[in-house]
């Protein structure tokens, strides 16, 4: 994996990330606060490029910390395309990712060729969280929630940058609930590790800015999309998901036997899936193509 710096449009440094390899080009739109580790399977094939979000990993806080709406990351995932020189490919996103890689194909829909969207509903984050409530209720607990750790991050910080990553941490973590006894424990542990050490303040912050993004209207994309949703997931139901394109043509929706943490529990199924999509990318691209084809020999 090979990282380096890129600029944003309004100077904030960008780290970047890409497997090494040649393969087709895919755009991770990261979770917030996650890297590599948390996609095994998928960053070992060579061409998928991501970043780090603003003031996590390595990417730079903005100097105006207000710079952290949608529609900065979608700024960012633009730049990132263009350093790459892509001009158009499969994107990905997962939980709040789901959200940029959304927007991404909105406004750019030259830029996105397929959808993969993992674990995440498509704006209003809050809403799609704690399916044991009642619905008028989910948003009012996630969004105060989320304000209590922010004002917390301080306390975080002192707990959770001390906390060491072992075998048995990594063993009770996968039996906990939070993440599936499938996922693999190297793999759960180089994520965790990592994880465990953000500017916590800052790390809710970006998830609040974010997260209170509105409901997306997705009627717009025509891309060929693919939704994985976590049967046991807190943090963003099958119906959140399902419902922003359950009118799609080119929608597939597939529900696994995971929570949230859907990349780490299954990720052979989310390679198999990526390269379905992109066979289907494919194919769509070429049916146009041909019917272009044919449609200007006729008229000539």
């Amino acid at each position: 994996m090979r990282e380096h710096d890129v600029i944003s449009w309004d100077g904030t440094k960008i780290r970047t990330w890409r497997a090494d390899g040649d393969g087709t080009p895919v755009l991770l739109c990261p979770g917030v606060g996650v890297g590599p580790e948390s996609w095994p399977s998928v960053n070992e094939r060579g061409g998928l490029i991501s970043w780090y979000m603003r003031g996590t990993m390595g990417s730079d806080r903005p100097v105006d910390e207000r710079n952290i709406s949608l529609d900065d990351h979608v700024s960012d995932a633009i730049a990132v395309l263009d350093d790459a020189g892509i001009e158009r490919c499969v994107v990905m996103g997962w939980s709040m990712g789901v959200t940029i890689a959304a927007e991404l194909a909105l406004r750019h829909p030259e830029r996105v060729a397929g959808l993969l969207l993992v674990a995440g509903a498509p704006g209003d984050s809050f809403d799609a969280m704690l399916p044991l409530l009642p619905r008028n209720v989910r948003r009012l607990v996630g969004l105060t929630g989320t304000k209590l750790l922010q004002q917390a991050g301080p306390v975080l910080d002192e707990v959770l940058h001390r906390m060491p990553v072992t075998d048995l941490t990594t063993f009770l973590l996968r039996h906990s609930g939070v993440i599936k006894p499938t996922s693999d424990p190297e793999a759960v542990t180089s994520a965790v590790s990592r994880f465990l050490q953000h500017d916590w303040r800052w790390y809710f912050t970006l998830a609040l800015a974010l997260g209170e993004t509105p409901r997306q209207d997705l009627s717009r994309i025509v891309c060929p999309i693919t939704l994985l949703a976590g049967r046991d997931d807190l943090l963003a139901t099958t119906e959140s998901m399902s419902g922003a394109v359950g009118a799609l043509p080119q929608a597939r929706l597939r529900v696994l036997p995971c929570s949230h943490y859907l990349p780490l529990e299954a990720p052979e199924t989310v390679s198999a899936e990526l390269d379905l999509l992109l066979d289907r990318v494919r194919s769509v691209e070429f049916a146009t193509s041909e019917a272009f084809t044919s449609g200007s020999r006729s008229r000539t």
